[in-house]
């Protein structure tokens, strides 16, 4: 098969030949239909977080089922499925109290077959990404790494469930719990905070604001729910969040990953609120709050892919799009193949597009 391999950060990834043997205990083969280009991935790329190389990178990915290994009892050939980085291994003191998206076992050690699941013609390793390696036109993963959704719903939509949605939509509904009528503030109207806009909208809250430089962005989440819009280029964000509410919001979300606007969703909280950080803040930078702030009971936390339980959430996702709620076409800018890979980062990066997916049958 075609995948397409990071072999040095701050380098474009590059199409090469790669193989998966047939699935083995538990495992499931995939064929990659759809595979949406994260942020998440470019911080990999651009070598903001760490990951051994080289690699196959991807994680935000549909497909359908070609091969599954002994004791598989979830899947079968044929069905439709989502993937998702929180693999879980369903016996860890997390796992078990219900907490699967931060399971000990997958997040500490490799799962059964994991370390050859990748294999070419070059002599060094080549290296799974989250379990998953999605930029391939085959995924072999563990069966815990996918949730079966029903075959009408489009799977390029459907892809994007398995990162960008689940991880904005389960911040505002698992992680922060906003309640009907409560205001909420987003930073970074990305895919993740278009996601975050609208997940506050089924949610009811009573106000949305949403807050980016980028015009078309800031219509784009009026359409999804957002109340009121905040530019960062009109004047300090905290004060233009403080005058629109009369005093700050019950609920911030930062979904970009930079210290200043951490600390600014700290900074617009109304008293008791809560700063949840959805973004990818770069591996050991810090951020610094105003101590006096916690007198009044205001919290920041992160949230790990929206604190999801992806078997029940998603499913409940492919639902509220089915009966328009979830309003999952608008956010895709281009339809790519898999060697237009770079020019997506490319526009990524430049803030051309909100998501671009790679489609594997074109």
């Amino acid at each position: 098969m075609k995948a397409a391999v990071l072999f040095e950060v701050n380098k474009p990834l590059v199409i090469e030949d790669v193989s998966v043997p047939n699935p083995g205990p538990r495992e499931v083969l995939i064929r990659t239909r759809v595979a949406g280009l994260c942020h998440s991935d470019l911080h990999f790329m651009e070598g903001l977080y760490p990951h051994p190389l080289p690699a196959v990178l991807g994680h935000e990915s549909a497909g359908v089922v070609e091969k599954v290994g002994s004791d598989v009892t979830y899947v079968k050939p044929g069905d439709h499925v989502v993937t998702c980085l929180s693999v879980f291994c369903g016996t860890c003191d997390n796992c078990t109290t219900g907490r699967t998206v931060l399971c000990t076992d997958t997040t500490v050690k490799m799962l059964p077959g994991q370390s050859n699941r990748l294999s070419w013609a070059r002599s060094e390793k080549l290296n799974q990404f989250l379990n998953l390696s999605s930029f391939a036109e085959q995924m072999l993963v563990h069966e815990n790494a996918i949730v079966k959704i029903r075959k009408d719903m489009p799977l390029e939509l459907a892809a994007l469930i398995g990162c960008g949605v689940i991880t904005g939509y389960g911040a505002v509904v698992n992680t922060a719990g906003v309640k009907a009528g409560e205001t909420v503030a987003v930073i970074g109207c990305g895919g993740v905070g278009m996601a975050a806009i609208n997940g506050a909208a089924i949610a009811g809250a009573g106000r949305i604001i949403a807050i980016d430089t980028n015009p078309a962005k800031l219509q784009l989440a009026t359409k999804l729910g957002a109340t009121d819009i905040v530019d960062p280029a009109r004047g300090d964000v905290v004060q233009q969040v403080r005058e629109l509410t009369g005093g700050g919001v019950h609920h911030s979300f930062e979904v970009l990953g930079r210290k200043e606007t951490a600390e600014q969703s700290f900074a617009m909280l109304a008293a008791g609120g809560t700063a949840t950080i959805v973004g990818m803040i770069p591996f050991g930078q810090k951020i610094e709050l105003h101590g006096f702030d916690f007198l009044r009971e205001r919290r920041i936390q992160g949230s790990s892919m929206g604190s999801n339980h992806f078997r029940v959430d998603m499913p409940r996702l492919v639902e509220f799009y089915m009966r328009g709620k979830l309003h999952l076409e608008d956010w895709i800018s281009a339809k790519l193949k898999l060697s237009e890979i770079n020019e997506g980062f490319a526009n990524m990066k430049a803030g051309k597009t909100l998501r671009s997916v790679i489609m594997f049958d074109s």
